[in-house]
């Protein structure tokens, strides 16, 4: 199934999320809920992000081609960036899943996920494989804070579902009561 591309402006308007920080020629944006503290930001741009400082993202610090490369390191898609009369970000072709060992599922390229506020474009997302985040379908870094290892869920007790109703498993989905042929 093919999705056709949102409008520029629709696009541009759905990735501006969170606290904004002006610089020249960019506007970058911030949504503290999805950040897991990766830190590729500060590691790539030491002079514009700035966590030990008020306002942590100093984007007058820095060109827009240099914030736009940090800012698309962020594997979370807790930063964007609004160029000043530019393009809006683009997604990556193609789409790429990569699985991060003891951790979320990291996805780039045209997204659109359905989450409980309803459907949200994206280009780049940490998806939680463990089961407890609190910011589902995001990961929140729950995972290292309860030991989830790859290759399974966490016990139901550390994901907060220890009580799920009759004929309920814990991802969520029923359970079929019917029986088979016998």
């Amino acid at each position: 199934m093919t999705q056709s591309p949102l409008p520029p402006d629709a696009q541009a308007d759905s990735l501006q999320r969170g606290k904004a920080y002006a610089g020249e020629g960019v506007t970058v944006y911030y949504d503290a809920p999805r950040c897991v503290h990766v830190a590729n930001c500060v590691r790539g741009l030491p002079a514009v992000f700035r966590p030990g400082e008020r306002p942590w993202i100093q984007a007058w610090n820095a060109a827009a081609e240099q914030i736009v490369a940090a800012v698309r390191s962020c594997p979370t898609g807790a930063l964007h960036y609004a160029l000043t009369g530019g393009p809006v970000e683009q997604p990556q072709v193609p789409t790429t899943v990569t699985a991060v060992t003891d951790g979320p599922l990291l996805l780039r390229g045209d997204l659109r996920l359905q989450t409980p506020a309803g459907e949200l474009h994206e280009v780049r997302a940490a998806l939680c494989r463990c089961g407890a985040s609190s910011q589902k379908p995001f990961c929140d870094g729950t995972h290292a804070k309860i030991g989830w290892k790859s290759g399974g869920e966490a016990p139901a007790h550390l994901r907060g579902d220890d009580h799920p109703e009759p004929g309920q498993r814990a991802d969520g989905a029923r359970e079929s009561t019917e029986q088979g042929p016998t």
